[in-house]
């Protein structure tokens, strides 16, 4: 057996970073910039007025002050004369400033009787004038990689950019194995079960950034396999789920060997997780998962998603981890890394008393996963623990 790390670190040699294209801004959300883009003007392009108010050539009038009101500036409609001395501009937030502006007195500190305004308050230090360029500037790079978000929209559009340069989503081949298994919705045999794991998987690997594709369940024999991998052609990566292990009905590996899988390791020193499997099949990475559920969804948090994320061009490493109290204390571990499912309070986190790798239910209340390190002694209340967040 590996280690966790040690397995990461050869799935990462499998996989590498995919090609670029482009979509629409409106298409963009989620995905992983794949290159810098830079911004094709100044924002704002001019120079602009923060408030209401009205714009005026003076720089520290005092109460009392008048101007005649020559003109106004609206966002889309500017004033471009320049301000002549006496004079002011009536303006709106948004709107070009008029050459020779000095501020923006805001309209609550001033009356207007005709065309007559008049300085009724006293000023601040604040012209209310927002300076060109003073959110970015044309050439300012917005840097990849980056999953994006709303606010990376909203950014890349007021730089004028329609098309965005995104991470090629890897394709990932699902196939959920063995004769025990139906598809969700069917009526299972009294000996059969509804298969999990690939729904359970289809969900994170989506939300990571990928585009799965769930093939037909294959069955425990090696013509099914056979099947089930020709339909895998064209993947990026191919995921199975179960049939890793040492039984008689795991086949994955002697079928996988038999079409020339280059094999890069089997087993992890882990649990949930042991009977993990990778390689390479016709210069395809190749990951073989345990069929128990919870072993599958805990493999896919700490060995899928990192390497989704290295195929989408982030840098390769382990799934993030933070420190946490417990709430609860925890029994000695044995000697493979332990990934407890928890639930975080105010006072910490607690790991669920019930943690067989069959148990679903307690998956799906759990909110992270606690680290616990080979061989590690009992820790009491209070103590700290590496965590990982689930995708809740």
């Amino acid at each position: 057996m590996i280690s966790v790390d040690a397995a990461l670190a050869r799935l990462f040699a499998l996989v590498s970073p995919l090609g670029i294209e482009e979509v629409a801004l409106t298409d963009a959300l989620g995905r992983t910039l794949g290159r810098p883009v830079a911004a094709r003007r100044d924002q704002p392009p001019f120079a602009a007025s923060a408030m209401d108010g009205y714009a005026v050539p003076d720089d520290d009038p005092a109460p009392g002050a008048t101007w005649t009101v020559a003109g106004e500036s609206a966002a889309g409609h500017g004033h471009g004369a320049p301000l002549a001395p006496g004079t002011a501009i009536r303006i709106f937030t948004g709107a070009p400033v008029p050459p020779g502006t000095a501020r923006v007195v805001i309209q609550e500190d001033t009356e207007r009787n005709d065309d007559t305004v008049t300085l009724t308050g006293t000023l601040s230090d604040n012209r209310n004038i927002r300076a060109a360029g003073v959110d970015f500037r044309a050439g300012d790079t917005l840097e990849a990689p980056r999953v994006l978000a709303p606010a990376d929209l909203a950014l890349l559009a007021a730089m004028n950019v329609a098309r965005v340069p995104v991470a090629r989503r890897p394709v990932v081949a699902l196939i959920a194995t063995g004769d025990e298994l139906v598809t969700p919705g069917d009526d299972p045999a009294p000996d059969q079960i509804v298969a999990s794991n690939s729904y359970g998987l289809h969900g994170l690997l989506r939300a990571a950034g990928a585009e799965p594709r769930l093939l037909p369940i294959a069955r425990d024999d090696a013509a099914s396999l056979r099947t089930a991998f020709s339909l895998a052609a064209g993947a990026d990566l191919i995921v199975t789920i179960g049939g890793a292990s040492v039984g008689d009905h795991d086949l994955v590996g002697s079928v996988a060997a038999d079409l020339g899988m280059e094999q890069s390791f089997w087993k992890v020193a882990m649990r949930p997780g042991k009977p993990l499997m990778a390689g390479r099949i016709d210069g395809v990475p190749m990951i073989g998962l345990p069929g128990n559920p919870v072993s599958a969804m805990v493999c896919g948090e700490v060995f899928l998603v990192p390497v989704i994320r290295a195929m989408l061009g982030h840098r390769p490493g382990r799934a993030p981890r933070r420190t946490a109290r417990l709430a609860a204390p925890l029994a000695v571990n044995g000697p493979r890394e332990h990934y407890l499912r928890a639930r975080s309070g105010p006072d910490g986190v607690v790991a669920f008393d019930k943690q067989d790798s069959s148990l679903l239910s307690v998956l799906s209340q759990a909110d992270c996963l606690i680290v616990q390190p080979p061989n590690d002694t009992a820790r009491d209340i209070g103590a700290e623990v590496e965590v990982v967040d689930l995708r809740t």
